[in-house]
């Protein structure tokens, strides 16, 4: 007998992760149904989503925007749901299974905190739900019994790569990064990077915010933070290795020597349809490697003097507690800066530092006293650039 197929419900369905959400969807053969799509601002763009899913909703979180826009095309069948509070509706909803937590930043927390209280099955690719919240969300997730299933490449890599040993022979995890496009600037030339330099990556096609933070390798180290909550390891287990093909996502090594990868071309669909099948493998629209045609893959450890938000992500995970948020909000807050034109390219990460030297740290915070420290950080880093 075939299966009923999954309800998933797409949280920030507007940007690039959601946007290869419904493209895996499409291609699932039936095996996945969108009941639910979310955006803050891009309304037009929710529209034309809808328009070829027909969901039974479509949620505008920022609802001035919402109540603004013309839905007079919307499906019929499509209910609009306006304001913060929509992505907790459809998330919670007992018709559906899987949650996608694809919005970025610190505002992605809320759903897939929604997601996890409901007991869903969170496929995550908001990373800063876990830099913010690591031992808060994890023991949510526990009590109850949600399952978190990874959809950053790295740490999708990592998760398939762990069925390959028992947990008490796992040695330690390398995460890959390209190294953006700055891998081989000197000190100098890294002083001059311009806005559009730092967009232009050498081999993922990401958001704005995403591309600066892998060009300053700041994406590496809230990743670092990322999978020492998902995968309970000890920050030491956690290393960083150059791969500036990107296509071996990451390696796991272990007792014995043995180190095994998970590779493939730079396309997201491939990481979110297997947090979304599994523990089944289904024929997938993401490309796929030839080895037909000759390529060399390259392995450089970083360079944590030019690039020192590597070792800023090892402290930060080392010290657990608030020190998660409080980065995660001063970094959206610098980047943002940056893009405005307002902080240069080689400050941003010493001001995340200045920030997160400044702030009262707690080793057991509540989740409101995250969210506190977060609008701190946000209006500190505002006095640092000068705003």
């Amino acid at each position: 007998m075939s299966r009923p197929p999954r309800n998933i419900v797409v949280l920030g369905s507007t940007g690039s992760i959601g946007s290869s959400t419904l493209e895996v969807a499409s291609a699932s053969d039936g095996r996945l149904r969108v009941l639910g799509l979310s955006g803050n601002r891009s309304c037009q763009r929710l529209l034309e989503q809808a328009r070829r899913v027909r969901p039974r909703w479509v949620a505008v979180t920022d609802e001035n925007s919402g109540r603004q826009f013309d839905w007079s095309e919307l499906p019929k069948e499509t209910q609009l749901l306006l304001g913060p509070e929509a992505m907790e509706r459809m998330a919670t909803d007992a018709d559906v299974d899987v949650v996608v937590a694809s919005i970025v930043g610190s505002a992605g927390l809320a759903g897939a905190w929604a997601a996890l209280q409901a007991g869903k099955t969170l496929a995550l690719a908001n990373k800063e739900t876990l830099v913010m919240a690591g031992p808060l969300v994890m023991r949510m997730a526990a009590e109850r019994g949600a399952t978190i299933l990874p959809v950053d490449s790295e740490h999708s890599a990592v998760f398939q790569s762990l069925h390959a040993g028992r947990r008490d022979d796992l040695k330690r995890i390398i995460l890959t990064a390209s190294g953006g496009p700055f891998r081989q600037h000197t000190r100098e030339q890294l002083e001059n990077v311009t806005v559009d330099e730092a967009l232009a990556h050498p081999t993922w096609d990401m958001g704005k915010k995403i591309t600066i933070d892998s060009a300053t390798m700041m994406n590496k180290a809230l990743e670092i933070i990322e999978a020492r909550w998902l995968f309970d390891l000890a920050p030491d287990q956690i290393d960083v290795v150059i791969h500036p093909q990107s296509i071996v996502h990451s390696l796991v090594e272990f007792r014995d020597g043995a180190v095994l990868a998970q590779l493939g071309p730079p396309d997201m669909k491939l990481p979110i349809q297997y947090a979304l099948s599994y523990p089944e493998r289904w024929d997938s629209p993401a490309d796929k490697l030839d080895f037909r045609r000759a390529f060399s893959l390259d392995f450089f450890p970083p360079d944590v003097e030019r690039f020192p938000a590597v070792g800023l992500g090892h402290e930060v995970a080392r010290r657990g507690g608030t020190a998660g948020a409080v980065l995660n909000a001063a970094n959206e807050a610098a980047v943002a800066g940056f893009l405005q034109g307002r902080i240069r390219f080689t400050d941003l990460v010493p001001a995340c530092r200045a920030v997160l030297d400044e702030h009262n740290y707690d080793p057991n915070p509540s989740l409101q006293q995250l969210w506190g420290l977060d609008a701190w950080a946000r209006k500190e880093m505002t006095k640092w650039i000068g705003a």
